[in-house]
C-alpha cells in the first residue's frame, strides 16, 4: 500500500485495482486533513479522529493508517486545489458513499467542538464539487452533531 501510495505522489501509481484504491484512499485522507487544516489549527485530536474514521472506512492497521495519514498530509500539503481529490471520489464512490464522506468531514470538522466558518466554507465547496447538494449536506451536519451529543451546544 505504502510502495502505491508513494507511486501516485510521484505519478508512478499503477493503474490496477490495488492503485485505485490507494488513490481513493489517499484523495480521502487528504480531504479530510484539509478539512483539519482549513482553521489554520490542525492539532492531535483532529488527527485522532482521521485516524479512527480511516480506520474504521478502509479496516486498516495502526501502521498503515499513519502511513495513509502521513501521505494526506503532505498531498493536502502541496495541493492547489481540491479538484484532483474530488475527482477521484466521484470516479470512484456512489452518491450514497459520497454522503458518507461528507458526515465524515462533519466529524473532522467538529473535533474540537466546535464549527469554524472555513471548516464550513471548505464543506460547502466539498459538498458542490462531489454532487451532494445542500440538503444532504445538511442533514449529514446534523446526523454527526447528534452522533457527537453536540446537538444542544449548536
Amino acid at each position: 500500500m505504502i510502495e502505491s501510495i508513494l507511486g501516485w505522489l510521484t505519478g508512478a501509481a499503477p493503474g490496477g485495482p490495488a492503485g485505485s484504491q490507494d488513490r481513493l484512499q489517499l484523495a480521502l485522507t487528504a480531504l479530510l486533513v484539509e478539512a483539519a487544516d482549513s482553521d489554520h489549527h490542525f492539532d492531535e485530536s483532529e488527527r485522532a479522529v482521521i485516524r479512527e474514521l480511516l480506520e474504521r472506512r478502509f479496516k486498516l492497521s495502526h501502521c498503515e493508517v499513519r502511513a495513509l495519514l502521513a501521505a494526506g498530509e503532505r498531498e493536502a500539503g502541496r495541493a492547489a486545489e481540491l479538484f484532483h481529490f474530488t475527482r477521484v471520489i466521484n470516479e470512484r464512490l456512489s452518491f450514497e458513499q459520497r454522503i458518507e464522506l461528507i458526515e465524515m468531514l462533519w466529524e473532522v470538522a467538529y473535533a474540537d467542538g466546535v464549527l469554524d466558518q472555513y471548516e464550513d466554507s471548505l464543506l460547502r465547496r466539498v459538498s458542490g464539487l462531489i454532487y451532494v447538494l445542500d440538503r444532504e449536506r445538511g442533514m449529514a451536519r446534523q446526523r454527526v452533531v447528534e452522533k457527537l451529543g453536540l446537538a444542544g451546544t449548536i
